[in-house]
């Protein structure tokens, strides 16, 4: 997958594939050189899947100011997950 092809999934679809990745790595059952190549592709997945959740709370934060900056309520973000 192509860096163009990463950065038109969704949030969801990059999760799942991290998901894949992850499961393929702890598996024990792939070759040194391959794991390194998933290494990479899932370094890249989680990259693209905190890119989109920072985007969603910098969304979130921007709806709960008012039109003067000032905040119109307080909204807690766990970052823990």
């Amino acid at each position: 997958m192509s860096e163009k092809d990463f950065s038109q999934l969704s949030f969801e679809q990059a999760l799942i594939a991290l998901e894949e990745v992850v499961q393929q790595l702890e598996s024990g059952s792939v070759p040194l050189d391959q794991s390194i190549t998933l290494y990479e592709r899932g370094e890249k997945l989680r990259k693209l899947c905190q890119a989109r959740l920072d985007d969603a709370q910098a969304r979130i934060e921007k709806i709960v100011t008012d039109a003067n900056g000032a905040a119109s309520s307080t909204v807690q973000f766990d970052t823990d997950g």
